[in-house]
């Protein structure tokens, strides 16, 4: 967790007898600005502590992020031999929640982003990054394909990486431009909380059919979109988008004649005419054409490798 944030059971503690630790840290500085007196001890920890213990009646060991595990046996191993000499208490200050290590990951890429950091993530722009962020969800789409859960862990972990890294190389954007990951973060908090209100405004949650109609329909008053076709990924796969349009289409009613092949003017307008007819099949019938393609693209390249001859070994 960051350097302060800690619990209010420690922070009493830390403002109620004296605190040593064994080297300065950010956690120290934090504890200082606060106001808290931090002596940092070189040597003769167990010997100081102890010694502060006995003038005070209290003293509080600062932990290091590793735990000092050193002074810890020693100092169990003293209290040992001498029963009376003191009492040990052992005080977590704060406990990781879920999501406590993303901040490490922000941490980890504001370093290799920053001066003195890796250069080639500092040459990057989002532009140079686009296709790795496409490339990354793709392979986490494949490891989703093939039920590989340990692959889809890692492959989510690159796909933030590219999220992380955008959010850090627009922070370096021109006056007036910049936003971070903490924007990146509240922008979706705030959707979350708007586009839910059956979780987070008491609204009466009702058929999944019902949410998602009621999602459509805060996200169409906050987008005020000239059409309902607006926001549309084009750049996605060909078949994807058409299933998409005309999905899109029928949520709203749209209705109008798909082309016809035969009256495409050359072999190219024709394919894609009867492709676009094919997907407005599957979408009625319930099917995902991307899918389907890839699916028995896949199969059939499995096929192709059987009929392969044998590589010869030198």
């Amino acid at each position: 967790m960051p350097a302060g944030l800690l619990t209010a059971a420690a922070w009493d503690v830390l403002r109620s007898a004296p605190v040593l630790t064994g080297a300065q840290s950010a956690q120290v500085a934090a504890v200082r600005a606060a106001g808290v007196e931090v002596t940092v001890v070189s040597g003769g920890a167990t010997d100081a502590l102890l010694d502060a213990a006995a003038a005070g009646g209290t003293a509080v060991w600062l932990a290091g992020p590793a735990g000092d595990e050193s002074l810890a046996r020693e100092l169990g191993l003293r209290l040992a031999r001498q029963p009376g000499l003191a009492e040990l208490e052992l005080m977590y200050g704060s406990w990781d929640p879920p999501g406590a290590r993303l901040l490490d990951a922000v941490e980890v890429m504001d370093r290799l982003a920053s001066p003195g950091g890796d250069p080639w993530k500092r040459a990057q722009t989002h532009r140079s990054l686009a296709g790795f962020l496409i490339e990354e969800c793709y392979e986490a789409y494949d490891a989703i394909s093939d039920g590989d859960t340990d692959a889809l862990r890692e492959e989510l972990g690159d796909v933030l990486l590219q999220v992380l890294l955008h959010a850090r190389l627009a922070e370096d954007l021109p006056e007036g431009e910049r936003w971070n990951v903490d924007d990146v973060a509240g922008t979706l908090v705030d959707k979350m909380v708007r586009r839910n209100p059956h979780v987070f405004a008491g609204a009466e949650a009702g058929s999944l059919a019902e949410i998602e109609a009621n999602w459509e329909r805060i996200k169409r008053a906050e987008k005020a979109r000239a059409s309902v076709l607006d926001g549309i990924a084009l750049s996605q796969p060909a078949l994807a988008l058409a299933a998409k349009v005309l999905d899109r289409a029928g949520r709203a009613a749209l209705t109008a004649p798909l082309p016809s092949p035969d009256a495409q003017p050359d072999p190219e307008s024709r394919l894609g005419a009867t492709l676009l007819a094919l997907v407005a099949e599957a979408r009625h019938a319930g099917l995902d054409p991307e899918a389907a393609l890839r699916r028995t693209t896949l199969a059939h390249t499995q096929t192709l490798r059987t009929t392969e001859p044998p590589t010869s070994s030198s």
